[in-house]
């Protein structure tokens, strides 16, 4: 579901990356006034969740790849505000540090994966939840997890579409001279179909299962590290989170499973093997104009890989890398936070 550099127009990822700013602005003062203080530099273990969640790749219908991302996950334990900009900082690192989605298409990755899918994930499992979620949550049961589940599985089906709308209107809005498309080759028709089949029928229940999995950990072992309870309970007080991190530390060591998975999630092909990609039985035949010339950045580690280093061992130190900068990144970000707090 990244999309990479030069699938979409210099227009469509200004316009995507403007819509995005008010999210932001938005996520940020939400987010500073309903998490508690000493819970800001946790968001860290939530992106990481994300960032993890995205290198476990799996085979879908189609032989192409996908991935969960957990923007339903975070939401459920930080909210969706939160989730929405530590799903942001997570797709950051991943477009400058090791390529994955362009950075100039980063608006509109995060408008699919950190706004879309958190907001529209975390609304499903308030529907499902009902009324009387506190007594819901207070009597324990299924419920809270089949919330958690539906809301994933929907979270990612509305991103899917958002990502394939923004592929298919490409070729309808930029064509060159001869009529083949600049951008992004395949219309509405066919990236619809392609998006959607696959992540209703395979990703989405993979979504799922790690939202319910990982959620079902932490109201287990930290209860106190999620949004309801949140709300419900401001009390400071500094508690150990070992079996989160735990988790995190068994993700780093198992993110090579995501290397099992061949072939390329569709849409996400390099210029070079573009045009020999065949669909509806047919080749496409030709580079789009615009990804043969567009702009790219070169990357530390392209593809979470490093150059005379074994496959599996650069893939762990990329998680590794990404990891620890999140947690870093998040723990800086949440000194300014507390000391506005503080003072108000």
């Amino acid at each position: 579901m990244h999309i990479p550099e030069n699938y979409l127009s210099p227009v469509s990822c200004a316009v995507m990356g403007a819509a995005m700013i008010p999210v932001w602005v938005h996520a940020v003062k939400k987010t500073n006034a309903e998490l508690p203080k000493e819970k800001l530099p946790l968001l860290g273990a939530g992106a990481a969740f994300s960032f993890l969640a995205m290198m476990f790749n799996v085979p879908l219908v189609g032989g192409t790849t996908g991935h969960a991302v957990g923007g339903t996950l975070i939401a459920l334990l930080f909210g969706p505000n939160a989730a929405c900009i530590a799903v942001s900082v997570a797709l950051l690192l991943q477009a400058v540090i090791f390529g994955d989605g362009g950075v100039l298409a980063f608006g509109a990755n995060c408008f699919n994966m950190a706004f879309v899918l958190p907001y529209v994930g975390y609304a499903v499992y308030r529907l499902v939840m009902g009324k009387n979620r506190e007594n819901t949550l207070q009597a324990g049961g299924i419920r809270p997890y089949a919330a958690a589940a539906i809301g994933a599985y929907v979270g990612l089906a509305a991103a899917a579409l958002c990502c394939a709308v923004e592929f298919g209107v490409q070729p309808m809005l930029f064509k060159d001279a001869a009529g083949n498309a600049l951008y992004c080759p395949y219309d509405l028709s066919i990236a619809i179909p392609a998006m959607m089949i696959p992540h209703l029928l395979v990703a989405g229940f993979v979504e799922a299962a790690f939202t319910v999995a990982v959620f079902a950990l932490v109201r287990k072992t930290a209860p106190d590290l999620t949004y309801d309870r949140m709300l419900a309970d401001t009390s400071a007080g500094k508690k150990k989170y070992i079996p989160v991190f735990a988790l995190i530390a068994a993700l780093i060591a198992a993110c090579p499973l995501g290397l099992l998975a061949t072939g390329t999630a569709w849409g996400e092909w390099g210029a070079d093997e573009i045009a020999e990609i065949v669909t509806d039985g047919k080749a496409l035949g030709y580079t789009p104009n615009g990804l043969e010339t567009g702009w790219s950045l070169d990357v530390p580690m392209p593809d979470y890989a490093l150059e005379g280093m074994n496959e599996t061992l650069a893939y762990i130190l990329s998680a590794i890398i990404g990891v620890a900068l999140l947690l870093i990144l998040f723990k800086l970000i949440s000194i300014p936070m507390k000391g506005r707090r503080k003072a108000s």
